[in-house]
C-alpha cells in the first residue's frame, strides 16, 4: 500500500491553485472540476463537492494537521509570503527552535496549517 495524496479542502480552488503555485512551485498535474492534483501530491478539493461527499461541515483552522514543506533560504520564503500575502494569517512567526531549526506557521488561504522549515 502507497499513501498517494494529501487532499486539503477550499473554497476558491483557482484563488488556492495560484497560491500554492507562487510560495511552493506547485503545478496542476489533473484538474478535474472541482478536484485538483497539484505536484507533489497536494490535492485542492472544492468546498462543495467536498460536502456533498462528506455531508458535514468544514471547520478551518482545526489545527489538527499541517502541511509541512522545507526550505533552505526560509528569510527569503517568509519576505515573499508578506509581499505576496500580507494579510496572511500566522500562528507563529518566524523563530527558532531550541534544537537550531527556524520555522514558520501560518494559515492558507482556508485555514488549512502550514510549516515551514529549514531541513533537519
Amino acid at each position: 500500500m502507497k499513501l498517494r495524496n494529501i487532499l486539503i479542502v477550499v473554497k476558491d480552488i483557482e484563488k488556492s491553485k495560484k497560491f500554492y503555485h507562487n510560495l511552493f512551485g506547485l503545478d496542476v498535474v489533473l484538474d478535474n472540476d472541482g478536484n485538483m492534483i497539484l505536484t507533489e501530491g497536494l490535492v485542492l478539493q472544492d468546498e462543495k463537492v467536498w460536502k456533498e461527499v462528506l455531508e458535514k461541515d468544514i471547520i478551518p483552522e482545526n489545527n489538527s494537521c499541517e502541511l509541512y514543506f522545507e526550505e533552505n533560504n526560509i528569510e527569503t520564503f517568509v519576505e515573499k509570503l508578506e509581499k505576496l500575502y500580507p494579510q496572511i494569517q500566522y500562528v507563529n512567526r518566524l523563530m527558532v527552535h531550541d534544537w537550531g531549526q527556524k520555522v514558520v506557521r501560518f494559515y492558507d488561504l482556508d485555514g488549512n496549517l502550514i510549516e515551514v522549515g529549514t531541513p533537519m
